[in-house]
């Protein structure tokens, strides 16, 4: 009985270097961190500013300031890192405001491992609808001065978490990065219709 197989070469070195990435547990622990700290942390305060402070004000600049320095981290160095994606906004020279949403087509060894990718989405996605829960109770008790912060803290982190599912799409795609209008541009750029409506 003849085998009919022929020789075939195999190249192991791309599943090795893959097997490699997803084995190392964590390749960006400090961003890991803080992905999910400023996150953490401004939910926590939120929680118990009621009882550390009655000082409302101070609870709001706190929170705030929180979510800011999570809004840059996320944008500028988690999603890069984590993930290889990244958004931004840029001036044409005709002054419009245009919105690139871009992703690395392969993954590279600066990106992150799965461990990193499952945390970076969870936490880009379970923390608005912390925040979304969090509206729906102060609505419901009717603390307005709260319900301000709340849908600032949701305009913060849905902002990111709206730019990296554009980056995802585009990526998966396949398309080159794409610039896009952001959704209300026009809006903002005709101020007469919104002082119109008041």
């Amino acid at each position: 009985m003849a085998d009919d197989t022929e020789d075939v070469e195999l190249d192991f070195a791309d599943d090795e270097q893959e097997r490699a990435r997803r084995g190392a547990v964590m390749r960006h622990p400090l961003a890991s961190f803080f992905h999910l700290f400023f996150r953490v942390v401004a939910i926590i305060a939120y929680l118990l500013c009621d009882w550390i402070s009655k000082n409302f004000a101070s609870c709001f600049v706190l929170i705030i300031t929180l979510l800011s320095f999570d809004f840059w981290s996320v944008k500028n160095v988690s999603g890069r890192l984590l993930v290889g994606l990244r958004w931004w906004n840029q001036i044409d020279e005709d002054g419009r405001s245009l919105w690139v949403f871009e992703a690395k087509k392969t993954p590279s060894s600066n990106t992150g491992t799965e461990a990193e990718e499952r945390i970076f989405w969870l936490g880009l996605i379970v923390c608005p609808l912390i925040w979304t829960f969090f509206f729906f109770t102060s609505l419901f008790d009717l603390k307005i001065k709260w319900l301000c912060l709340v849908v600032a803290s949701i305009s913060l982190q849905g902002a990111n978490l709206y730019g990296y599912l554009r980056c995802k799409a585009a990526g998966q795609d396949g398309r080159p990065p794409a610039s896009h209008s952001f959704p209300g541009q026009h809006l903002l750029q005709r101020p007469d219709i919104i002082f119109g409506i008041l």
